[in-house]
């Protein structure tokens, strides 16, 4: 028979599962709540709960899988299978999840940070195309990453992969970390609309965007992007500052890792080609010679799947 993986997408509102083959397709998927109540202490049990609950549902054996895999927020001890500092679950203290699933489950288990475990995902099963090495740009509410080399998560000393930190504008907007000028500032969702606000400010023209900001209307990335395609001038100049940033760290990662693929995905790349071009451009113009014609710059491919799928494939180190 042959055997299964289960990858755990662990985040702030909802836990992802799913049952996949060992190829990394997915059979089954499902969801809960995350319950981060009470110092974020019913998480572990709920995710032994909902597995053992659906092995069950399934009239599955837990000897019929290679592991389980989970991605996490959070500092990750790769070896020792810890999580401490993820704020967004309420946990604070070190928390041992390897120990607590595999003595709930009885599967082996293995955990990694969740834009890494995404990074994995994309370059196992999505835009990657299996690709020994693959550099993975997630624009969110920040910017997460992950770097894939000879196959396998670069984790440094622990920081590796901090794609959003890579600083593009020095003295620039401050940053959650204490920097100022991180990518992160400039290309997640909300650091489009701080570009936005600060350009519009010096905008004298007719713009649809500069009389949202001023008459104090939300703004969003969706929005900025939408006003840029439909040709509105300080739109259009925000997209273009936001491109050049993102070209800028693409390039510099580009022409340390050389990788075959730089893979952009989360929510701010729902802009599409739109974004990608424009990246591409100035990706281009920065980059070292050689690296402009043998890394290709992608669109994700995977949405929200690629956590469990990139989480999965962390168990596929028991075989």
């Amino acid at each position: 028979m042959d055997k299964k993986l289960i990858g755990v997408d662990l985040g702030g509102t909802t836990i992802k599962f799913a049952i996949l083959t060992e190829n990394g397709d997915i059979q089954q998927k499902w969801s809960v709540e995350t319950n981060i109540l009470d110092e974020g202490s019913h998480i572990v049990p709920d995710i032994v709960a909902s597995i053992n609950h659906h092995l069950d549902l399934y009239k599955m054996d837990k000897d019929q899988f290679i592991g389980i895999g989970m991605g996490t927020p959070g500092t990750v001890d790769v070896e020792k299978g810890t999580v401490v500092g993820a704020y967004n679950l309420n946990w604070k203290t070190l928390q041992n999840v390897k120990a607590e699933i595999e003595a709930g489950t009885g599967i082996k288990f293995a955990v990694d940070n969740d834009a890494n475990s995404a990074a994995l995902g994309e370059s196992w099963k999505g835009a990657g195309d299996n690709a020994k090495e693959v550099v993975f740009v997630t624009l969110g509410t920040g910017v997460g990453g992950g770097v894939v080399t000879d196959g396998k998560l670069v984790h440094g000393m622990g920081a590796g992969g901090e794609i959003g930190h890579i600083n593009v504008h020095p003295g620039g907007f401050e940053c959650t970390c204490g920097n100022k000028g991180c990518l992160e500032t400039y290309a997640s969702a909300t650091g489009v609309v701080r570009v936005a606000r600060a350009m519009a400010e010096e905008f004298a023209g007719k713009s649809h965007l500069k009389e949202a900001v001023d008459n104090g209307e939300e703004v969003t990335s969706k929005l900025v992007f939408d006003l840029a395609k439909d040709g509105d001038k300080l739109a259009d100049m925000v997209v273009d500052r936001v491109c050049y940033y993102l070209g800028l760290a693409a390039a510099n990662l580009g022409s340390t890792l050389n990788p075959q693929y730089i893979v952009i995905g989360g929510g701010v790349s729902a802009a599409g080609r739109f974004l990608l071009d424009r990246v591409d451009k100035y990706f281009q113009e920065f980059a070292f010679p050689t690296v402009r014609t043998s890394t290709t710059l992608k669109l994700a491919e995977l949405g929200n799947d690629a956590g469990v799928i990139g989480a999965a494939s962390l168990a596929l180190q028991f075989k």
